[in-house]
Order: C-alpha cells, then structure tokens, then sequence
C-alpha cells in the first residue's frame, strides 16, 4: 500500500482554500487517519498548520499524546463515562452530548485537577448524538449551571446528506440542517459564550463554504475519496499493490476456490496475487472486481481467499511472477480507482480504506515502485 504524502497536502490545501483563512482545518484522523496510518498523516500535516487533529476515542487522542503531538486534540462524539479521567490527563478537548455526560466530566476535573475543554454537541438530523436542538430550553439551563467548572471552547453538528450526488438536494440539506444550529448557537454564544462553531466536513467545505465560521472537519476528502456529485475530485493519495507470486496454465474445465464458484470456459491462464481479505481486500470482488497487471485490466476469478487472489491473465501472455499487479492505483493508461472499488464491493470508499489491514506496510512515498514485499 503506497501512500502520497504530496496528495495529501494538496487535498487539504484545497479544502483550506475553499473555505478562506479565517476557517481553521481539523483534520479527522480516526480510524487510523481511515486506514492511511495516522503516525504519517499527523506527520504530513502537521507542517500545514492544522487547527488540532480530530478522534473518535479517547484511546486515539491518548495515542496521539504518545506519539509526541502536542496540539489540540478533539474527541468528536460521546465517550464512555469510564474514559473521561483520561481523557482530561491527556489533555484531549471533549464533546459533549448529555448532561450525565457533563456532570461526568466536572466530577473526573476534581480528581485531575485539570478542568475540561469542551465542545457541545448538537443533533440537527443526524441522531446519532447531541443535544436536540428542539429541546434547547430543557438542556441549556443544565450547560449554565456548570459555569466556570468546565471551558466552553466551542459547538458543533454533523451534516449528514452533504455528500449526496444531487447537489440540490445536498445543499437543501446543509442549510436546514445549518437553521436549526444557528438558532442554538446564537444562545450558545449569548449565554455561554462560546467563542468558535464547527459544522463542515468535507463536502460542505465545498458545497457550503461560507459557513466555515472557526473550524472545518475533513475526512475523506483528504484521503482521496470522492464527497458527492458535481464536488471537486480529490487527488489520488492511496495505492494498493501485490506480488503475482504464481502463474499456471489451466485447463477447459479447472474450478478455482472454495465453493468453485469460477470454472474455466476454455484454456485460460491464470495468475495468484499475494493479496486476500486478511489485508482488507474486500471478498465481494470474487468474480467481479479487477486488478491491473502489465498495464491491462484483467477480472478476479473464484471468490478471495485470506491471503491470495487469482486474476485471469490469458490475454496478458508477458505476465510472470514477481511483477506487480495493482488492486487500487495507475498502470500506464488504466486506472482502478478507490470508489470503483468501493462501488464494486457494493459500499463505500470509507469501509474499503479503514479495512485494509495492518498486514498492508504502508509506504510513504510519492513515487511508486511496487510493493515491499
């Protein structure tokens, strides 16, 4: 798995350019940074001048600690009550979503001595997490009572159809869902002072700019994923390569896998590739994704196994083992991409990135020679 550093930037930059300077870049590195390595990702950005690092878990945040990030850190979501004492002695900002969940967090601040920074949560539509914007006059005398016990640092909602490949739609989406924020972030700011908001991810950074207010949130634009119909497409900064590690000659008549779902039609010849579902390679692509072998696109057959893949190379005759086969990535003219993938598999770019398996070295590089072993 090759990953560009180069690409990355761009894509950031161009999410940075979209909304203005005044809009600060919190990069969400969950998951891994979504598969890519977040130790490499932390490392390419940081220089950007990212506002902090967005986590789901406290364990990423706490993680990021260990690897010597010193910045702002944002656990964007609900966490379990039992991880707020870490949290708050690794120095990580919160979201917040409840009261319990507040009350939490001033009770583990005078253990810590450390007080918390907090974000508040909104639930727009997404329902997920969040206060309900329609009960803002149940839970804001709660969020007041605290007063100086916690450091209100900012609020937040998720868009949850910005994305959508019908941009009317899309943007429909985005402003209904920005109304009902914006009438609780004005009491927000009025009765808590609250001084930043944060609302975009990466496709309302496109599609919605102007309402980047303090921070923007990009995923998996950054990544190389696409955000939606008629939206900007971002660099390619992910790769994915294998060994052929076998060729042979088969038969009219010679099944291949479990279950032979594959039966050669005629002579064929057939090449295995050091890849399988144990390094994330999703198994829906038996019998229907495709690999890139000597510059030509040729069809998987038989269903993926854990550690292998066979390809049919019969119009590939040069192909021998050792060459380099392309699961996601550029061979001369052809180009299997992260979302024909996705498409393939039958889900999204997001699945197929934080799927690929620690197996996988990541290779940070932006000229490619193939796989490392």
């Amino acid at each position: 798995m090759h990953v560009s550093p180069d690409a990355l930037r761009l894509n950031f930059r161009r999410i940075s350019d979209s909304v203005g300077p005044a809009s600060g870049v919190l990069p969400m590195v969950k998951a891994d940074a979504y598969g890519v390595g977040v130790e490499g990702v932390v490392a390419c950005l940081e220089p950007e001048g990212p506002w902090g690092f967005g986590v789901a878990t406290v364990g990423e945040g706490m993680d990021l600690r260990s690897g010597g990030y010193e910045g702002r850190i944002l656990v964007c979501g609900p966490i379990p009550l039992g991880e707020i004492d870490g949290a708050l002695g690794a120095d990580l900002e919160l979201s917040v979503s409840s009261l319990c969940a507040l009350h939490a967090m001033v009770e583990a601040a005078s253990r810590t001595e450390r007080g918390p920074r907090v974000h508040v949560d909104v639930d727009t539509g997404m329902g997920r997490s969040g206060f309900d914007w329609r009960k803002v006059n149940e839970w804001l005398p709660g969020l007041k009572k605290v007063g100086e016990e916690v450091t209100w640092v900012g609020a937040y909602t998720h868009l949850h159809s910005a994305d959508a490949d019908d941009s009317v739609a899309a943007e429909a989406s985005i402003r209904a869902q920005w109304n009902r924020f914006d009438a609780v972030r004005q009491r927000l700011i009025a009765e808590l002072g609250i001084p930043l908001v944060h609302v975009l991810n990466s496709a309302g950074a496109f599609r919605a700019p102007a309402l980047g207010n303090a921070i923007v949130r990009p995923g998996i634009y950054l990544y190389g994923g696409r955000i939606g119909g008629g939206q900007p497409k971002p660099e390619p900064v992910v790769s994915l390569h294998a060994r052929v590690v076998h060729v042979r000659e088969a038969a009219a008549g010679t099944t291949l896998g479990y279950g032979s779902t594959y039966v050669a039609s005629s002579d064929e010849r057939w090449a295995t590739l050091s890849i399988g579902y144990g390094d994330g390679l999703p198994r829906a692509l038996g019998n229907r994704g495709y690999a890139l072998v000597g510059d030509v696109r040729v069809p998987i057959i038989g269903r993926i196994s854990m550690d292998v893949t066979v390809v049919d190379i019969t119009g590939v005759p040069a192909v021998v083992e050792g060459d380099v086969a392309t699961l996601i990535g550029t061979q001369g003219a052809e180009t299997i991409s992260l979302d024909e993938v996705a498409g393939l598999a039958g889900t999204i770019s997001y699945e197929i990135l934080t799927g690929l398996t620690p197996r996988l070295p990541r290779v940070w590089s932006d000229v490619e020679e193939g796989p490392s072993s």
